[in-house]
């Protein structure tokens, strides 16, 4: 086993004592056993604290002030000790082989950088009927460019840099377009190693005021590729 490589799991949580319990669970079931996990609360205020500590003897726990889910990550990566990095959030749910599978893949192509799986979504069991009809929740699986459904060797992880801490949402699409700049490969295995909660809570719902962010977040990757493209022009490597 000491030979197998040292996975960190980093679940960053904000007000979510309802989930985080299951959430962590599904990271202690896994069939793949060298891992760490590390819960990094970004300011809650109801019994999250609470629910993180149940597990103190299996999952280290940290608090900061409410800074945001991306730097909730980078706070936990920078505590992290793995050669491989994943992310749960708090209120989604892996598969018991979601890190088995993936860890095979980066084993049959060690050329790989980043191993996602698909996802599928589903509404959490309390959310009253009238809610459900107003949120689609498809019933197909899908491909899982999310952090949640993401294993990264650290190194690769280093390459790209950290998540944009300013951002309220789309941090990860930021940091993915990023990853596709620098030139990392990935692969997404057919398997669905993810269940993401639909509830009444779905930060991509509350925060509908930062959906600008998604179309900074594609602006800046645009201007970055003419940067690049026209520093290549000019040393005639186009």
């Amino acid at each position: 086993m000491e030979s197998m490589p040292f996975i960190s799991v980093i679940v960053p949580v904000y007000n979510c004592e309802d989930y985080l319990a299951e959430a962590i669970n599904s990271v202690l079931n896994q069939h793949y056993p060298r891992i760490e996990i590390i819960v990094v609360d970004d300011g809650s205020t109801d019994g999250s604290a609470e629910a993180a500590k149940h597990f103190q003897s299996k999952a280290r726990y940290v608090y900061q002030p409410r800074s945001g889910a991306g730097a909730a990550r980078n706070r936990g990566i920078g505590l992290s000790k793995g050669q491989y990095l994943a992310f749960l959030d708090s209120d989604d749910i892996w598969e018991e082989n979601k890190l088995t599978y993936q860890m095979e893949a980066f084993h049959d192509d060690p050329d790989l950088d980043i191993v996602f799986g698909h996802v599928k979504q589903f509404y959490s069991p309390e959310l009253d009927e009238s809610i459900k009809r107003k949120i689609y929740c498809p019933a197909e699986k899908m491909p899982g460019y999310y952090t949640g459904a993401m294993l990264i060797k650290r190194a690769s992880f280093v390459r790209v840099g950290l998540f944009e801490s300013s951002l309220k949402i789309g941090e990860f699409m930021d940091w993915y377009l990023k990853a596709k700049e620098c030139g990392l490969k990935s692969i997404v295995l057919p398997d669905i190693v993810a269940k993401r909660r639909i509830h009444g809570a779905n930060q991509s719902i509350h925060e509908k005021q930062y959906q600008s962010d998604f179309v900074k977040i594609l602006k800046k990757s645009l201007d970055r590729r003419r940067v690049i493209n026209n520093i290549k022009q000019n040393s005639g490597i186009l």
